[in-house]
C-alpha cells in the first residue's frame, strides 16, 4: 500500500508546507492540528487572518535534536499504585509496574524489529473524566439505597484528579517505547458527568489552563449529601458514624471546604481534541434533552437527597432497560418527592447546556490553550449540527473523531446514516493514509438505535455495522474509545485479511484512574505496531490525612475510588488490556 497520501482530491486539501520535523532517529511530524477541509463538519480553524485554510493552528513538541530515548517514569511500567494494607479501609503505596505483552492475533512478530522501527505518530487517549458538580440538584445519589456504588465517596474531588492527569500528561518527555514526541491527547467523551454548564467550564479549563473552583451554589460553602447528615453517605467534616466510616473511611476535618477551594490547572502543554460522550449530550448521561421541568430543576433551590430502597431499585431499573428516553418518569419521581427535598442555593450555571453550546464553548478563544482553535470542532460543525470531524495527526496518519451518542436518549450508543456515510467517504478520500478513529462508545455499547429526535427519519447504526464498515478499509489500524471505564483490547479481523484493534481505556472516575499513551510504529518488515502504555496522573500513591492540599487532594482521589464501597475490581483488565505491543500487517 502506498503510503503517498491521497487528500489532494479535497476541495482545499490539505496545506502540506513544512511539516515535518522528522530526526534522523523518528520520522514523526510536529506540525499537528490540520484541518483536512474546512466543509463536510470536519476540523477547520475559524481565525480569518493571512494563514491559508488547512495550516497548521497548533504546533506539538518540536522533536529533540539527540537521539531519542524510551521515557518510561510516571507510566505504569514503572510503577503502579497498589494497596499496602490489606484489611478495612486500605491505604495506598508505590507497587510494582505492568509488564509490556506482545499481542499477535492479527500479525506475527518479527524479530529484529526493535531496530528498524520508524515511528508514525505518537499521543495521549484521556477517557470519561466525569468532571462533576457534586452538589448539582439532578444527581442520582439517593440510589444508593439500593446499589451501593450509585454514589462514590470521592465524587467532589474529580477536578482534582483531572488536573493531576493533565500535570503527568505534560511530565512526559516523550513516548514510553520511541521517545518520539507526543503529538496531541484526544479525550474520548464524558468529559463531564452532568450535561451542566458548570461543568463544561471546569472542563475546558481544566485542559486548556486557569483558575477553576470547583463549587456551585453557596460560595461560601459546601450544600449537598456528604453534609447532610445522612449516615448513608461519607459524612468527612463530623465523627457522625456512618455507613463509610464503620468501613474504615476517615474523619477529615475541613475537607468539603478545601474540597471546593479555588485550584490552578496549568492546562495541556500540548494540542488537544475532544470527542462527545453520553454524558455531555444529556443530563445524567441518560435523558434526551428538553423537558422544560427537569431544566428548572437543574437550576433551582430544591434538592432531593434520599430515596427508599424500593423506589430507587425501581428508578435505577427504569434507566437500565432504556423504558424513560425522555426523563418523564424520572420527572415525575421528583415531583412526587417535592416536600422531601431539601433546600440549596439556586445557581444558573446548573443549567444543561445543548449541542450547539458545546460546540460554541469549545471555539471559545478563552479556551483555546495550545490549539487547535476549537479541539477538532469547527464552525463547519456548528453549521451542521453534528459533533464529528476528521484532522490529521501526521504526515501519513489521519484522525477521525465520531459522535456515537444518541440523543434520543440512554447511555448506550449508535450513529446515524449521515455519519456512517461521512466516514466511509473519508476513510475513501485518504485510503493512502492510516486512520485512527476515535468516539466514546466501544462496539458493544452502540445497541441503542432509538432515532435521534433531530432527524426522526434518519436510521441508526449499531456498533457492529461500525466494525463492519472499519473493516472494510485497509487503511484503518484502530478504535479508540472509553464508556466502559474498563481496560478491553480486542482484535477485529475481516475474512480478506484486513483488521484493526479496537483499544478501550479506562475511566479516570473510578479506580484505577487510568489514561493511555499510544505509539504508532512501522516495523519495515511488513507489518506496524502500536504500543499502549497506562499512565496514573502525578499524584504521590501515598496519601496523607492532614493534607488537603491540591495535591494532597489528588492522592485522596485515588485512593478513595480504590475503597469505594461496591467498586469493581476488574477495571484495569487484564495484563493484555493494558501496556501492550498491538501488531498488524500492513494494509
Amino acid at each position: 500500500m502506498s503510503r503517498t497520501r491521497s487528500v489532494a482530491s479535497s476541495a482545499l486539501g490539505v496545506h502540506r508546507r513544512t511539516v515535518l520535523a522528522a530526526t534522523a532517529a523518528v520520522s514523526v511530524s510536529a506540525g499537528v492540528g490540520y484541518a483536512l477541509r474546512p466543509t463536510d463538519s470536519r476540523a477547520a480553524t475559524t481565525d480569518t487572518g493571512a494563514r491559508p485554510a488547512g495550516a497548521p493552528v497548533a504546533q506539538s513538541r518540536q522533536a529533540p535534536a539527540a537521539p531519542l530515548a524510551p521515557y518510561t517514569r510516571g507510566t505504569t511500567l514503572s510503577g503502579v499504585a497498589a494497596p499496602r494494607t490489606s484489611s478495612g479501609y486500605r491505604r495506598l503505596g508505590d507497587g510494582p509496574g505492568w509488564n509490556r505483552r506482545v499481542r499477535s492475533e492479527l500479525a506475527a512478530p518479527k524479530t529484529g524489529r526493535a531496530g528498524r522501527r520508524t515511528t508514525l505518530a505518537a499521543f495521549v487517549q484521556l477517557t470519561d473524566l466525569h468532571l462533576m458538580d457534586a452538589q448539582h440538584p439532578m444527581r442520582l445519589e439517593y440510589l444508593r439505597s439500593t446499589d451501593v456504588h450509585a454514589w462514590r465517596p470521592h465524587e467532589a474531588l474529580t477536578v482534582h484528579g483531572a488536573i493531576s492527569l493533565v500535570e503527568r500528561v505534560n511530565a512526559l518527555r516523550g513516548a514510553p517505547v520511541t521517545g518520539a514526541p507526543l503529538h496531541f491527547a484526544m479525550t474520548t467523551g464524558d468529559n463531564t458527568d452532568n450535561n451542566a454548564k458548570s461543568e463544561l467550564e471546569w472542563f475546558l479549563t481544566v485542559m486548556s489552563g486557569g483558575r477553576v473552583t470547583p463549587n456551585t451554589g453557596d460560595p461560601r460553602r459546601y450544600e449537598g449529601v456528604q453534609n447532610s447528615g445522612l449516615k448513608q453517605y461519607w459524612q468527612p467534616d463530623t465523627t457522625v458514624r456512618d455507613a463509610d466510616k464503620q468501613l474504615g473511611f476517615p474523619h477529615l476535618q475541613g475537607f468539603l471546604a478545601a474540597a471546593v477551594r479555588e485550584l490552578n490547572s496549568p492546562g495541556l502543554n500540548l494540542p488537544w481534541y475532544s470527542t462527545v460522550g453520553n454524558h455531555d449530550s444529556m443530563p445524567l448521561g441518560c435523558y434526551g434533552l428538553g423537558d422544560s421541568w427537569l431544566a428548572e430543576y437543574a437550576v433551582g433551590g430544591k434538592k432531593l437527597m434520599s430515596l427508599s430502597a424500593s423506589e430507587a431499585k425501581k428508578l435505577q431499573d427504569t434507566i437500565k432497560n432504556d423504558k424513560d428516553p425522555k426523563g418523564t418518569a424520572f420527572r415525575d419521581l421528583l415531583k412526587a418527592h417535592t416536600r422531601d427535598m431539601r433546600s440549596v442555593t439556586p445557581d444558573e450555571r446548573r443549567a444543561p447546556y445543548t449541542a450547539a453550546e458545546y460546540l460554541k464553548a469549545h471555539l471559545d478563544p478563552a479556551h483555546r490553550g495550545p490549539g487547535p482553535v476549537g479541539h477538532g470542532y469547527s464552525t463547519a460543525n456548528l453549521d451542521a449540527g453534528t459533533q464529528y470531524y476528521s484532522f490529521r495527526i501526521a504526515d501519513d496518519v489521519i484522525g477521525i473523531s465520531l459522535d456515537t451518542t444518541d440523543p434520543g436518549g440512554h447511555y448506550n450508543g449508535s450513529i446515524g446514516t449521515a455519519q456512517l456515510r461521512w466516514l466511509d467517504k473519508t476513510l475513501r478520500d485518504n485510503k493512502d493514509s492510516y486512520a485512527i478513529v476515535f468516539s466514546h462508545h466501544t462496539s458493544k455499547t452502540m445497541g441503542n438505535t432509538r432515532p435521534d429526535p433531530a432527524r426522526p427519519g434518519e436510521r441508526r447504526h449499531n456498533g457492529q455495522e461500525v466494525i463492519a464498515l472499519l473493516a472494510g478499509h485497509a487503511n484503518v489500524l484502530a478504535w479508540v474509545n472509553g464508556h466502559i471505564h474498563r481496560n478491553d483490547i480486542t482484535p477485529h479481523s475481516a475474512p480478506d485479511g484486513r483488521s484493526f484493534w479496537e483499544i478501550s481505556t479506562a475511566s479516570h472516575v473510578d479506580f484505577p484512574q487510568l489514561a493511555r499513551v499510544i505509539e504508532l510504529v512501522d516495523n519495515k518488515d511488513g507489518t506496524l505496531s502500536l504500543f499502549t502504555t497506562c499512565v496514573e496522573s502525578s499524584a504521590p500513591h501515598r496519601t496523607d490525612f492532614a493534607d488537603l492540599s491540591q495535591t494532597g487532594l489528588a492522592a485522596l482521589y485515588r485512593e478513595l475510588s480504590f475503597n469505594a464501597p461496591g467498586a469493581r475490581t476488574d477495571l484495569a483488565g487484564d495484563s493484555q488490556d493494558r501496556n501492550t505491543e498491538l501488531v498488524l500487517k500492513k494494509g
